[in-house]
């Protein structure tokens, strides 16, 4: 791993840990309790991908949300400089993770498919 790399991991960890509790801080209630599940930076880390967890939140719910991080973006900029004493803040931009609806389908057509291969081989047997 190069040393650029491990900067960007380091940065991405880091994140991960201020932005919930930049969040906490706040008093609106759409956003204060949301969990971080990845940062993703860029190489120059000038923009960070921030995914959120989505499991207790309504489709509604989500939109607002998105919107009110977006309105919050330089306060969560501003308090992790603050915080971190670094001269600047990659620019946030928010999504909602979906890879643990993902991980659950694919488990599931790997379900389907040893079912069909337990009849297949069920049915060679006979």
């Amino acid at each position: 791993m190069k040393e650029e790399e491990i900067k960007r991991k380091r940065t991405e960890a880091r994140l991960i840990e201020l932005i919930p509790e930049a969040l906490s801080t706040m008093n609106d209630s759409r956003i204060n309790a949301l969990s971080v599940t990845e940062v993703v930076c860029s190489r120059g880390r000038y923009d960070a991908k921030v995914y959120l967890d989505k499991s207790y939140l309504s489709e509604k719910e989500q939109k607002e949300a998105l919107k009110q991080l977006k309105v919050v973006s330089n306060y969560l900029s501003t308090y992790i400089r603050d915080s971190e004493g670094w001269f600047k803040s990659p620019k946030f931009t928010f999504e909602f993770d979906d890879q643990l609806e993902r991980i659950t389908y694919i488990e599931e057509l790997f379900k389907q498919i040893a079912k069909r291969n337990s009849k297949d081989s069920s049915n060679e047997s006979k």
